[in-house]
């Protein structure tokens, strides 16, 4: 016992500064996509032809965007894109609270506004959540799984994964939600007791990603969950656990 006692006191602090201060990514690490319209040449669709889940909007004129909802980070649009139009900065700040929110245009980050008063009273400082997978892939699942690892340690803001709806203040969704997953879905939703939070994580959650049109899912948690709004949209293909938990302590308030 003492030689594992000595041991993990050499192990010293594992867990990141964030968000007090700048957490550290690796250098393959792809952040927030940048789009510079006045650089791609007209009726250039370079970057829509490599494109797996038709992500760019408007290619080669002013309006030109890119859905965060739809992008797998592949960087390929990118690679296909010699005058630089498209780039992937290391910008980890991806969440937004309205799906519209999710088409970026320019260099500016994307920041999720905080819930309302009274919800952030309820939630803020205690949050527990069901992670529901609906088809996906354990992508994001192993993401979520990180974030409560000793290196992310999302519980010390006081949010926690439960076992059981009942015990919940939301849910978690990832995957693309499949006709066979929307009925269980949509019953952990009416099982989590009101007011509650609705949050997709990754591409496939928000949109579909790259089975958006296959005949067998819904595309997205909107879709599948219609009427009910989600709260907060957290994009990537999986999103980094970092991205995970700023976008949910900007809801929270506890990020401004």
């Amino acid at each position: 016992m003492i030689d594992l006692l000595k041991f993990r006191l050499g192990y010293g602090r594992q867990t990141v500064a964030f968000p007090d201060g700048p957490p550290k990514f690796p250098e393959r690490f792809r952040g927030r996509p940048a789009v510079d319209a006045a650089r791609c040449p007209p009726g250039c669709a370079a970057c829509v032809e490599v494109c797996p889940t038709d992500a760019i909007l408007d290619p080669g004129v002013p309006s030109m965007r890119l859905d965060l909802g739809r992008c797998t980070f592949c960087g390929l649009c990118a690679e296909a894109c010699p005058p630089g139009a498209l780039r992937f900065t290391d910008d980890h700040r991806l969440a937004a609270r309205r799906r519209e929110e999710l088409a970026v245009q320019g260099d500016a980050p994307v920041l999720a506004a905080a819930l309302d008063a009274e919800t952030r009273r309820l939630f803020g400082r205690s949050l527990k959540l069901r992670q529901v997978s609906a088809a996906g892939c354990n992508g994001c699942e192993a993401e979520l799984n990180a974030s409560g690892n000793i290196q992310f340690d999302v519980g010390r803001f006081g949010i926690q994964f439960v076992a059981s709806p009942r015990h919940a203040d939301g849910i978690v969704v990832t995957g693309p939600v499949s006709e066979n997953m929307r009925l269980a879905l949509q019953k952990t939703y009416e099982a989590v007791p009101a007011p509650r939070l609705v949050i997709a994580v990754g591409a496939c959650a928000i949109s579909g990603g790259v089975f958006r049109e296959s005949p067998v899912v819904c595309g997205g948690t909107d879709a599948a969950l219609a009427g009910i709004p989600v709260d907060l949209y957290v994009p990537g293909c999986p999103p980094h656990p970092i991205t995970f938990v700023d976008g949910l302590l900007r809801v929270l308030g506890r990020i401004r």
